[in-house]
């Protein structure tokens, strides 16, 4: 099995890791859903206030993979976590420890941070995920839905009353 690198994404990564997100749009069906750009996607990364992080899986120097995670906060622990927006390993380079490498690296910065949980979603059809997910350990939280607001209903909403 190749050796896999986990490596810091740079400002230099930003088209990289968008051709990768829509790597993972196109995976999950849903290709016209991915509209950021790479102004978003580099002031989100790294402008003054970053909202997320990001790594990239690299296989003999190139990359193969990603992970884009965020900050979330559990007021039942007190304590903040790892909330893992995106995971991707191209379709060529799965079942080479790629992806187990980017959610160890995950785990080691949830562990160095102090970080109570760390967690994410996968969609329901996606099988081969949730049993990669089982085998390290990963519990599924049955019983809560996501919500989500968007576009019209976020803005509707929002509004004064």
């Amino acid at each position: 099995m190749p050796a896999v690198r986990i490596d810091p994404a740079v400002p230099a990564d930003v088209p990289l890791i968008l051709d990768l997100i829509r790597g993972l749009a196109e995976y999950e069906h849903e290709p016209l859903s991915a509209t950021a750009t790479a102004e978003q996607l580099q002031d989100a990364l790294f402008g003054e206030r970053p909202a997320a992080e990001c790594v990239i899986a690299r296989i003999d120097g190139g990359a193969v993979g990603f992970a884009l995670w965020c900050q979330n906060f559990s007021t039942w622990t007190g304590r903040p976590g790892l909330w893992l927006e995106d995971l991707f390993v191209q379709p060529e380079h799965r079942r080479c420890g790629a992806g187990r490498a980017l959610l160890r690296h995950l785990a080691h910065i949830c562990v160095e941070r102090g970080y109570g949980r760390f967690e994410w979603s996968v969609l329901d059809w996606n099988r081969p995920s949730i049993g990669f997910y089982h085998s390290l350990g990963a519990v599924p939280m049955d019983g809560w839905t996501t919500f989500r607001l968007t576009g019209a209903a976020l803005r509707n909403l929002a509004r004064p009353e």
